[in-house]
């Protein structure tokens, strides 16, 4: 008769207490890496705000004046993350435009630390870049 023998193993008590201690040190991590994240996501706003500048800039040249429509300069949005299969975080759009002067806006779809603030970022002509709502 052949014996048996044990293999060593874990047990199931044994991974669902290290999974349990896993999940209590992402919670107590999450809270501190909001920052990092919300940083992330608002370079997207900065980089689509500074390719607005760069259309409206050249649209100035060759119309003597700034455009109020997107569509009119070449600017494409990306679907937004909240519609099916976009990734865009940030909502583009022109305020105001007229002949000597613009100003774009970049609107969070979404809060991303959940304060109820939505993060806001402006560039106008002078390609002055600012936060306007910190989220």
């Amino acid at each position: 008769m052949k014996k048996r023998t044990r293999l060593q193993a874990f047990t199931l008590t044994e991974l669902l207490v290290v999974l349990v201690i896993i999940g209590i040190l992402v919670l107590i991590a999450y809270p501190n890496l909001m920052p990092l994240i919300s940083n992330a996501k608002s370079t997207e706003a900065k980089l689509q705000l500074e390719h607005v500048y760069n259309l409206e800039k050249s649209y100035f040249y060759m119309n003597s004046k700034y455009s109020s429509n997107l569509d009119e300069i070449g600017f494409e949005q990306e679907k937004l993350s909240n519609q099916d299969g976009g990734r865009a975080n940030y909502k583009i759009e022109i305020e105001s435009a007229d002949v000597s002067s613009f100003r774009a806006k970049a609107t969070a779809i979404s809060d991303f630390n959940g304060d109820g603030k939505y993060n806001v970022w402006e560039i106008d002509q002078n390609k002055s870049l600012k936060e306007i709502t910190r989220d």
